[in-house]
């Protein structure tokens, strides 16, 4: 396959939703038990009772217009309305996506990119009725939003399954609104689970060949007992369309970001305040130690819950609270389960000796922060690339693998929604923008800024790329500003 035709695609439409017949009431919980194993004969029971819940969610919002209206008396007057045109320099757009109500007061799950820079959001259930929605939360790292809607009488709801004992090769179904076809039904297995497209720390989704599209984005993924195991949130495409790799977050994930979202607003992160490295089984023997896998220290924040439990640079982490530690992804998913305030075990191996270590996990910072107290030397996904960049430092360095004579931007991280993504890669070290070297942040950001003024002239990236056998060698990519 060629991997730079392949993209992961957030899955929303720009089309009008339909509507199908409604009931009340929960519906995750069958009247009888449910073989999750075994295929029925036919989806349309287990289809028809789950859909009231699950709803059509557009938005609206108004930006601003190169486009002039059509002349008052014209031919095309009419067509003014139609793309949102008017007089005062000002369009509406709008796009559609999925969502589904977990309780009967109305609180509604759907992806954080469906609802995004929304002004208005309005949800249609399977009866055709709608209702406005009001943002609760939104978590951009996971991609999940909590919306709300007001309603008379109770609404149906279903449950959040347990994504922990979904397995490969169980059946689903997906309902949503690819492409505007609200109320649509499809089935499939569970491919594979655990996987991690790189777009951020919490990666850990539910991979299905049941066929799913844009605008299914933030619909549900059941079991066949009707409980949610996952929503819905991207694809991996060449041409836009479902071709049965469909990701999903899994439902665990989204029990515990939504239930912040509701109670606070917001999400809080544990944060034990250290850069690691993964440890193969041969670094662990290196250690004098015992395991597979593990994380190695490579850096330790100042006044970090990691520096007051007196965590040093080099210790080996092999567990936390018994459990072994996989990987840096693994480890990562881990911490995020913890609880705030309260002290977890490491069990890591120093000088050659194993010991154990409380550590009492804080609040990760906000990561919102305004651009003007950011450091200078690291930036975030808002860049025009959709890349997360930092200095190449020491740290950088080690976690990387890059040599010490080595000079440029290091990225750490690439937007499936961004412009470099399938281009640039995690690890990739930038050495020149449009043939002119870079060596911080800022003169990437300056280059970057630059070549946005001549939009018909795709950006040339050269970076420092390691091979397969650990080597590194030289890499050109164009990337596209007109996306």
């Amino acid at each position: 396959m060629n991997r730079t035709a392949v993209a992961v695609i957030a899955l929303m439409a720009l089309m009008a939703p339909a509507t199908f017949a409604q009931t009340a009431g929960s519906l995750s919980r069958p009247g009888a038990p449910v073989d999750a194993k075994t295929a029925p004969q036919s989806f349309s029971a287990l289809s028809k009772r789950l859909m009231p819940a699950v709803v059509n969610i557009s938005t609206s919002q108004v930006v601003a217009s190169r486009l002039p209206t059509f002349p008052e008396g014209s031919p095309a007057e009419r067509f003014n309305e139609y793309f949102g045109r008017n007089d005062d320099g000002f369009q509406r757009q709008g796009s559609l996506g999925s969502g589904f109500v977990i309780s009967a007061d109305g609180y509604i799950i759907t992806n954080n990119h469906v609802i995004d820079k929304a002004d208005t959001i309005e949800v249609t259930f399977s009866d055709g009725r709608t209702l406005d929605a009001k943002i609760i939360g939104r978590d951009r790292d996971t991609d999940i939003a909590v919306l709300k809607v007001t309603s008379r009488t109770p609404l149906p709801f279903v449950d959040l399954g347990d994504s922990d004992k979904a397995e490969v090769g169980d059946w689903v179904i997906a309902i949503g609104n690819p492409l505007g076809f609200g109320g649509s039904v499809s089935a499939g297995i569970i491919s594979a689970t655990g996987r991690d497209l790189n777009t951020g720390r919490s990666d850990n989704f539910i991979q299905t060949d049941a066929a799913i599209n844009q605008g299914n984005s933030g619909g549900p993924l059941f079991n066949l007992a009707g409980q949610v195991v996952g929503v819905n949130t991207a694809i991996i495409s060449q041409s836009g369309g479902s071709i049965g790799l469909g990701f999903s977050v899994p439902s665990n994930t989204v029990k515990r970001i939504s239930a912040q979202l509701i109670k606070e607003g917001r999400v809080q992160r544990p944060w034990l305040g250290v850069n690691v490295q993964d440890a193969d089984e041969s670094l662990i023997r290196a250690y004098r130690a015992t395991g597979k896998s593990g994380t190695i220290v490579t850096r330790v924040t100042e006044n970090s819950p990691a520096a007051k439990a007196k965590l040093e640079v080099g210790d080996l982490i092999l567990s936390i609270d018994g459990r072994a530690v996989a990987g840096v992804r693994d480890m990562t998913r881990q911490l995020s389960e913890k609880p705030i305030g309260k002290a977890i075990t490491l069990s890591i191996v120093r000088g050659g000796r194993q010991r154990d270590v409380a550590v009492t996990l804080g609040e990760l910072p906000d990561e919102d922060v305004p651009a003007s107290t950011a450091p200078s030397e690291a930036v975030g996904m808002s860049n025009d690339l959709g890349a997360d960049l930092v200095a190449l430092d020491d740290d950088v360095r080690r976690r990387f693998g890059a040599p010490r004579d080595m000079t440029g931007v290091a990225v750490t991280g690439v937007s499936t929604r961004g412009r470099a993504y399938n281009k640039l890669r995690r690890g990739d070290v930038i050495v020149e923008v449009n043939f002119q070297s870079v060596g911080t942040v800022p003169d990437v950001l300056k280059r970057l800024e630059a070549a946005m003024k001549t939009p018909n002239q795709p950006i040339l990236i050269r970076v420092k790329r390691r091979g397969d056998t650990g080597g590194w060698f030289d890499q050109f990519v164009s990337i596209e500003i007109r996306k």
